[in-house]
């Protein structure tokens, strides 16, 4: 899954450690989720979403797996 955590965090000035500590999870998460290595749970992307005030599909990009 594509996502453009990255673009948001800029926007918003905040480094991974930043948002890690706002949505409760490790700096390492954030950085797997980035580089699209972790699909966070869907708690988790929530939780991104509404920190940065928008929907979880503005964050997270499904890619269908050709199915």
């Amino acid at each position: 899954m594509k996502n453009n955590i990255k673009v948001y965090r800029a926007m918003h000035d905040l480094t991974q450690e930043s948002l890690a500590e706002k949505v409760g999870v490790t700096r390492q998460t954030i950085n797997a989720i980035e580089k699209g290595k972790y699909d966070p749970s869907l708690d988790l992307a929530f939780k991104i979403a509404r920190l940065f005030n928008v929907s979880i599909e503005n964050i997270f990009l499904y890619e269908d797996g050709g199915n």
